[in-house]
Order: structure tokens, then sequence, then C-alpha cells
């Protein structure tokens, strides 16, 4: 009777082993296609990480481009600004030539009419005193343009 019991465990035992052999080796598989499952899902995001990390490396490029143009532009709007102001400034510069030229044949004018009204006696000398000071306003002026056409060429 003792052996029979014994006989009985034995088998439960080794049923019992097999059971938990069984399940050790279910759970075995379960981990190994759980481990597959997660190394899988490591490349998908390894993936996706990497495609990201691409992008913004894109992105950064892009920015880099779009800033380099950006400051072409910006140094080409400043030679045109700076062209134009060399023009503007050129003009003024022979606007005060043509004014200064104009007032000394003015002078001249003046002066070649007192000489022939003198020559001839038809002028007054309220008449030359008159034509004195617009002279003299005029030799004025042609200095006060002279002094701004001396600035504006030191200007260039």
């Amino acid at each position: 009777m003792k052996k029979i019991v014994v006989f009985i465990a034995l088998i439960f035992a080794i049923a019992a082993k097999a059971q938990v052999v069984d399940s050790t080796a279910v759970v075995q598989d379960s981990l190994a296609l759980q481990a597959l499952d997660l190394e899988a899902e490591k490349e998908k995001i390894e993936k996706i990480e990497a495609q990201e990390k691409a992008q913004k490396k894109a992105e950064k490029e892009v920015a880099k481009a779009e800033k380099a143009q950006k400051k072409a532009e910006k140094a080409q709007k400043k030679a045109e600004k700076e062209i134009k102001k060399k023009e503007k400034l050129a003009d003024a510069i022979s606007s005060k030539k043509k004014s200064i030229a104009k007032e000394e044949s003015k002078i001249d004018k003046l002066n070649v009419k007192i000489a022939k009204g003198r020559q001839k006696g038809k002028l007054s000398p309220d008449d030359i005193n008159k034509m004195n000071i617009k002279i003299e306003k005029s030799k004025v002026k042609i200095a006060k343009e002279k002094e701004k056409l001396t600035k504006l060429v030191n200007k260039q």
C-alpha cells in the first residue's frame, strides 16, 4: 500500500512537473514572442526617430537657406540705396554748379549793362547803385552756394 501511495504521488509529481515544464515552455514562447514584438517596436521607433531627425535637419537647412537669401536681399537693397544716394549727391552737386554759373552770368550781364549805360550816359547814379546792390547780392549768393558745393564734394 505504501508503494501504491508513493507511486501515485510520483505520478502526480511527474504530471505536475510536466505541467510546470509545459507552462514554462509556454511562458518562454510567449516571452520570446514579446521580445520579438518589442524588437520590432524598437526598430519602428528608431526608424521614426531617424525620419524625424532627418526632417529637422532638412528644416534647419531650409531655414539657413532662407536666412542667407534674406541677408543677400538686404545687402542688395543696401547697395541700391547707396547708389541712389550717390546719384542724388551728384545731382545736388551739378545743381549747385549750375546755380553758381547762373548767378555769375547775372553779374556779368549787370556789369555789361552798367558799362554800356555809362558809355551812353543813360544811367542815373540811383540806377547804378541798384545794379551794384544786385551784383553784391549775387556775389553773396555765389559765396553761399560755393560753401554748400564744397560740403557736397567733401561728402562724395
